[in-house]
Order: C-alpha cells, then structure tokens, then sequence
C-alpha cells in the first residue's frame, strides 16, 4: 500500500479516537450519571493516556429510552449533562489539551417528542407533514408493508390525527426522519452548523446506511437464513438498508462538513466488508472514515485475521484511509471475546496496523462485560428481544477508575451497576502497574507518535504461519516488523534482515539489538522489531 504525503488538516489519519459514553464516564454531582463536569475533571487522564481526539455519545436533550440516541432537540445539552456553556468550556479544555472532540450526529429520527414530530404528526397538511415517512394503511388497515423494526416488531406505528402510519427503524418512540425532503435535510445542515460553529472537530454518522428507505415501500423478503435469530433479523432488508440513494444523502451531510477546515466526518456503515468501499465515495466524497469492525466480527486465530486484513485493505479505494475500530457502545466488549491475555495482543495489532485506531472507554484496561441482573437492565433490545444476548447494557456499565464499590465513578448511585470490584480491571491500579494493559495501551500510543512510520507508512502483509500473524510497515528507510502470536504457547519467528526489538506485550524486554533473525515469542506475545536498512 502506497505511502500519502503528510497533511496537516487530515489531523485523523494520525489520529487515535477514543469513545466516550458520557453517562458512564465520570459523574460530578452523585445523580449517578456521568456528565459534562465529570469528563472536565478527567482531561488529565485523557492527555496522559494519550488520545488525540474523543468521541462522545449524543448529549442532546432526549428522554433518554435508548441511550440518547432518542433526540428531542439537537441544538441544546439534556440538563442531566450539563449546559451550553459547560459544553463550551469543556470543548475548550479539551482543546487546550490537544484533544478534538467528535460529536454523535443521529440524522435517521428523533425523538416522537421532538418538535418537529409533533408538529408533523398534527396534521397532513402542518408545515412539516412531509418531514417524517408517512403512509397509508394497508387496504386492510393493517401497516403499509412489512417492514420490521430492530427493537421488534412491526416498524410501523399508527397516528390517529394523521389517520396515517409512521415508520420507526428503532422504538416506536423514534420515529424515522424523511430524507427526500429538501426542507428536512437542511433542517439537519442547521444542526450541524450549530456546532461546528462553536468548535467541534468532526461527527460520527449514526445509522449512516439507513438514512433512506424504498420509495415504492415493497415488503422486505425473508432470510433465508433466519433460523434461530431474533425475530428482526428474520428479513433480509433490501428495502430499508442500504439503499443506493443513502450515498447521496452522506455526500450532502459531507459537504456540509467540507465548509469547515479540518473537520471530519466518521460514521456507522452496515454490510460485509466487500461494500465498506462506497461510504468513501464515488465520484463524490463521503465519509472520511467508514467505521471497520473487522477486527471484532472475525475469529481470534492468525489464518482468520490474516484474511480479515487483507480482504479490507482491497476493499478500501485508493482515496481511501483505513480505520480500525476494537470496541463500541453497542458492541460487546471484546476482552470478554478472546481473554486478558490475547487482549494485549490485540492492542498492539490496533496500535501498529495502517490506518486511525478507535478504542471505547476501558478498552485499555481490558475491560469485561459487566453481569447487569435482569432488574437492572435499562437497554431497550434486551427489553423487547430478549433472550438473544443482545443486551448493550454489560457494555455501557460505568466506568471503573478504582477499587471501591461506586468504582470512583459517583457518589450516588450509578445508573448501571458496576461489577464486583474484587479483581476488577479499574484505572488506579493499573496506572501504579508499569506492566498493566493501561501501560501498554498508552507506551504503543507514545511509539506511535514517535515514529511517522507506525502513523502513516505503508503497510506490508507478510504471511502468517503457526499461529504468528504478521505484517511490516514502512517509510522510506525506516522499517517495522510486528509478530503476533495468536497461541497461549511459545511460538519462534524468523525473518529477513537484521532487527532491534522496540516492545513486548508483556513490557519486560528493555529495546536491545538482535542478535539473528528470529526471536523466540512466548505465549501470547506481540513485539514490534526495527529492522536495519540493508
């Protein structure tokens, strides 16, 4: 892969992306919930970790059903977090820290208190009818078709004041925003302006491949491989996801973006990785950075990730930039997927592979799934579909920074409930541990700034045998091997050339010359090797 010329205002092609969940962040007032002020008091914490930009979770005014993402005014801060002018002094802080700040844009639906819904739902013939998906009831006067929501169940919802049925991919509370209408889209570049105008560096699209439906509105037909998943995924939804005219809908959201310098626009894409391609744009530009998830999705073994890798850098257009993304807000926590050890592995791999790392908040302690008992879950999938192991709520739970019961997250108590601290990963400890996953989080950010060829080299795949995945990067003289060893066993490599190690997972070998082209790696341990110039 080709090696591009540096460019300032692509700040996140160098950049490492932190997800932030800011109810479960830090909590300032014992609400239990996290919030503005806490994140203010945790700015430290984020510059000596080392992230280059965070990403927070909606903090708009919401009824709050599904994590905010439910939104009944885009231009304001739900109270629960804080104010305008709290957000403005964060943002400043955070600038003033070198952190960037990247807001969620949730641009499908709203809230169905949002005043745009209410006023849409009052009437045909309201300002804005046209500004959700409407339509008439089937000859039958059951639903127009029968598309599913995610949450379960039909997707469409009755209005009596409307005599009509509204669409909702999510809860019925969430109705669906009508992308075809011009008046609505610029409705959301208004939005959008709001807040790049006060600062902020960029958005991360939510639902980004979802934004248009059919407009013939025919039935979604069945999976042909529905057996044992949840009733939503029980169609195979061409007509809602994905649609063709979804690229016109981000290229518009795009150039918006493009008005300001040194923004960026990052976003939720669906569909295997042969079609992540498209949401870069053709023709076009879209997104700067379609959200990957391979590295979580495909299995914990070096043949597997092997052809992970390769098949996504093929799939990526020339124009294109890589991102890797290890963790989310709605993704289970992937240290539960493949264990402590191989934790760090993985680490190294985010850290070292070509292309912008996204982490979520406690990645870097190796954070588990929390046990959220049944009376306390709070998440809606789980609610409404339950027994699949849907449940987003083990992944939301607070963030640990110590050993005592309210994990030095609140004084009060936390809207989710925290694991058993006895033997719980938590921010303290592993920051007095020179050897913890924290410690390696953060010395594989700091090589990483300290060589432009881990940040923007190229890449160079080379092939994987017994259990060691393997790949170099390279700038010009400067060269890096990384061996990994996917196997709780010892594992020797050999290579080409003449090498100096530069760190072990394990953080116990000081850098030192080697003394042949090979290097006896134990079990589950990464290293990253310079090697000399010929």
């Amino acid at each position: 892969m080709s090696v591009e010329s540096p460019d300032k205002a692509k700040w996140w092609e160098s950049a490492v992306i932190y997800e932030i969940a800011l109810i479960s962040f830090q909590d300032s007032n014992g609400d239990g919930k996290g919030d503005l002020a806490g994140l203010m008091s945790r700015i430290d914490y984020l510059k000596w970790l080392g992230v280059d930009a965070v990403w927070l979770t909606p903090i708009y005014k919401s009824p709050f059903r599904d994590l905010g993402y439910d939104i009944s005014d885009y231009c304001s801060v739900d109270p629960a977090f804080g104010s305008l002018e709290e957000f403005d002094q964060l943002l400043k802080a955070l600038h003033g820290a070198n952190i960037r700040l990247i807001l969620d844009l949730v641009p499908n639906h709203t809230a169905n208190d949002h005043s745009w819904f209410v006023e849409s739902s009052s009437s045909r013939h309201s300002a804005k009818a046209d500004w959700y998906i409407w339509a008439d009831a089937a000859e039958n006067g059951g639903p127009p078709n029968n598309w599913l929501s995610r949450f379960g169940g039909s997707g469409w919802e009755w209005c009596e004041a409307r005599r009509q049925y509204y669409y909702h991919s999510f809860l019925v509370e969430q109705p669906d925003l009508n992308w075809r209408n011009p008046q609505l889209r610029d409705a959301i570049a208004d939005v959008m302006r709001f807040w790049l105008d006060r600062g902020v560096d960029g958005f991360r699209v939510d639902a980004s491949a979802v934004l248009i439906k059919d407009a013939l509105m025919r039935d979604n037909p069945p999976n042909p491989q529905a057996e044992g998943k949840p009733p939503p995924q029980r169609q195979t939804p061409v007509f809602t996801d994905d649609r063709p005219e979804t690229m016109d809908c981000i290229e518009f959201i795009r150039e918006v973006i493009d008005t300001y310098r040194g923004r960026m626009l990052c976003g939720e894409v669906q569909g295997k990785t042969d079609r992540i391609g498209h949401f870069y744009g053709n023709g076009k530009p879209r997104l700067h950075l379609p959200l990957n998830f391979a590295l979580l999705d495909t299995p914990w073994n070096a043949l597997s990730l092997q052809a992970a890798i390769d098949a996504y850098f093929n799939a990526i257009p020339d124009h294109g930039w890589p991102v890797w993304v290890i963790g989310g807000h709605d993704k289970q926590r992937v240290a539960s997927k493949i264990g402590e050890a191989q934790m760090r592995v993985l680490a190294m791999l985010l850290m070292t592979l070509r292309g912008t790392p996204f982490f979520f908040m406690g990645d870097e302690i190796g954070r588990k799934r929390v046990p959220i008992p049944s009376d306390r879950v709070r998440d809606p999938f789980e609610k409404l579909v339950p027994g699949f192991g849907l449940c987003r709520d083990p992944e939301r739970a607070p963030m640990r920074w110590d050993k005592n019961a309210d994990g030095g997250f609140t004084n009060g108590e936390p809207w989710l409930p925290l694991e058993s601290p006895d033997g719980a990963a938590n921010v303290a400890a592993q920051q007095r541990d020179e050897r913890s996953m924290l410690a390696l989080f953060r010395a594989l950010m700091a090589l990483r700034r300290e060589h432009a060829c881990l940040r923007r080299g190229g890449y160079e795949p080379l092939r994987s045998q017994n259990d060691v995945l393997a790949f170099g990067r390279t700038d010009g003289a400067d060269g890096f091997l990384i061996a990994l060893n996917i196997a709780a066993e010892p594992r020797k490599y050999h290579w080409q050339g003449r090498g100096r190690l530069m760190m072990s997972t394990h953080l116990d070998r000081p850098p030192e010359p080697l003394p042949d082209a090979s290097i006896l790696l134990r079990g589950n341990e990464g290293v990253i090797i310079a090697i000399e110039a010929r």
